[in-house]
């Protein structure tokens, strides 16, 4: 019987989830699917510039499931972008963080928003 898989920790839902490139009608068929948790690599080792090793830390899951988590979403970008696909973000082995959890960095990303906004009156 296989090891069950380790969720990994995710800060939030990505804000856009499907992405087309201009003059293109969105066809399910032809779109690369990336998962939840591998836009979860790209946001942190790309955007918020973790190392490899970081982003193991936050998401609760091994330097090396990162570096292949990493790969197959850099995989799935370039093939978006070369070849003109739609690319959809879903799916995936993941759990979103709570309230109570501190993302490495200070309070969570998705949290720090949410107050920020309530403190300029925003919600």
């Amino acid at each position: 019987m296989p090891r069950p898989k380790k969720r990994r920790r995710v800060c939030c839902m990505p804000r856009n989830t499907q992405f087309v490139p201009v003059g293109k009608n969105f066809v399910s068929d032809e779109a690369v699917t990336m998962t939840v948790d591998e836009y979860e690599a790209i946001r942190l080792i790309d955007h918020e510039g973790l190392t490899q090793e970081q982003c193991a830390e936050y998401m609760k899951i091994a330097r090396t499931t990162v570096q292949y988590i990493y790969n197959e979403a850099r995989k799935k970008l370039s093939i978006s972008i070369v070849e003109g696909k739609p690319l959809l973000i879903s799916g995936g082995e993941y759990k979103l963080c709570n309230e109570e959890i501190y993302c490495g960095r200070g309070r969570c990303h998705r949290h720090r928003n949410k107050h920020s906004e309530i403190e300029k009156g925003d919600i």
